[in-house]
């Protein structure tokens, strides 16, 4: 069994689209490695949040950033061992909401939010030893990143996997809202100005459409085993 101490104190970054499991998977790593696990997806979901309790969107994608960026500076959100947190509230049932999702990727596509996000995120990395995923995390925010995965997954397993999520949260969304709203979010997060979702040239590709939990750990095993010369 691997133990912390086998690797060094690298940033690892974990990107990919929505649903394929980023966040279970860069915890997991975190566990058994001893880094510190930051989800940017988070701060972004957070923004959204504070900016639809702010009366700042107006829809799901009209976005009063004249209010918003003055706002930024004087947001309080920070990581803590049980999630994302407001000030001292815990937000994390609320940012993962499908009326978060909904319009999430309309500020995560501007700039003056990616630059607000990117800013905390480099504050934590700072340290070393610490695993992110998102969605841009190899390629803008951690680009010299010693090591960077880049996840996959089929569209209906990803929407199966958000769908059961959210139902197990109480919420009673439907597939087909739950699809559309991946779709969306796909096509926004690929096709944004500011540092679109790609693949690192140097990213090693996990598709874990018919993977276990179990097995996506031994993947990563694999792969440290290649890449650091640890023998597991």
């Amino acid at each position: 069994m691997i133990t912390h101490l086998n690797l060094p104190d690298i940033i690892i970054a974990v990107d990919g689209f929505s649903a394929t499991g980023k966040s279970t998977f860069a915890k997991l790593v975190a566990k058994e490695f001893g880094f510190l696990y930051l989800d940017s997806g988070a701060l972004y979901r957070g923004v959204t949040l504070f900016a639809q309790e702010q009366g700042l969107i107006e829809g799901t994608d009209r976005i009063d950033t004249e209010r918003l960026y003055p706002m930024l500076g004087d947001l309080d959100l920070h990581f803590r061992a049980d999630g994302l947190y407001m000030g001292e509230r815990c937000i994390e049932k609320e940012i993962r909401s499908l009326k978060v999702s909904s319009s999430v990727s309309p500020i995560a596509v501007l700039a003056r939010v990616r630059e607000w996000v990117d800013g905390r995120l480099h504050e934590y990395g700072r340290r070393g030893r610490v695993i992110m995923d998102g969605r841009d995390i190899g390629t803008a925010v951690f680009p010299d990143a010693q090591l960077k995965i880049f996840m996959v997954a089929d569209e209906n397993v990803r929407a199966g996997r958000r769908y059961d999520e959210m139902v197990a949260k109480g919420e009673n969304p439907t597939m087909e809202d739950v699809l559309k709203n991946l779709r969306e979010r796909d096509y926004i997060d690929s096709h944004r100005e500011t540092n679109p979702l790609r693949q690192a040239p140097d990213a090693y590709v996990l598709d874990n459409s018919d993977m276990t939990l179990h097995e996506e750990t031994v993947w990563f095993r694999g792969l440290v085993q290649g890449k650091f010369g640890i023998l597991c």
